[in-house]
């Protein structure tokens, strides 16, 4: 029987020797697009991933409050109903950085994915499906977000 310090000390060891032979940091970061999330602008981010502008659609839809009295923490849902789509986006348009969620899809999964973002002013939200020949699909939706609740 071993002792919970015994584990811990070889749990670490193989830590160590994935960390030292490469494997572990390429495996956790092999899906980090960092110029996507370094982005400045909706464009910038779209270039990030390889799409070109994106053209409005019904296909794809954003469910998020008209007006969030806490913009530390609003609700938001991003969903789709098209074939092919390699990612699902959520983007608000005044955030320093604007990619706020980036989710991959296949045809295992349900494109249907909730989230909540921080918003620090009153902005436009975008909910992107990128396919996988490239094109860019979206919907949008103004959110308006109040200080302390008292309006804003």
């Amino acid at each position: 029987m071993r002792t919970r310090r015994e584990t811990l000390k070889q749990g670490a060891a193989v830590a160590g020797l994935l960390a030292a032979t490469g494997l572990f940091p390429r495996y956790a970061s092999a899906a980090w697009n960092s110029n996507a999330f370094e982005a400045k602008t909706v464009a910038d981010v779209m270039k990030a991933f390889g799409a070109g502008a994106p053209a409005a659609s019904t296909a794809v839809t954003l469910t998020a409050p008209d007006i969030a009295e806490n913009g530390a923490v609003v609700p938001m849902g991003v969903a789709t109903t098209l074939t092919g789509v390699k990612h699902l986006l959520v983007l608000v348009e005044k955030n320093p950085s604007p990619l706020v969620a980036k989710f991959d899809v296949s045809d295992a999964v349900d494109a249907n994915f909730l989230t909540r973002a921080k918003m620090g002013q009153s902005s436009d939200v975008y909910a992107v499906a990128i396919t996988t020949d490239g094109k860019a699909l979206f919907s949008k939706k103004e959110v308006k977000v109040t200080l302390g609740g008292c309006g804003g």
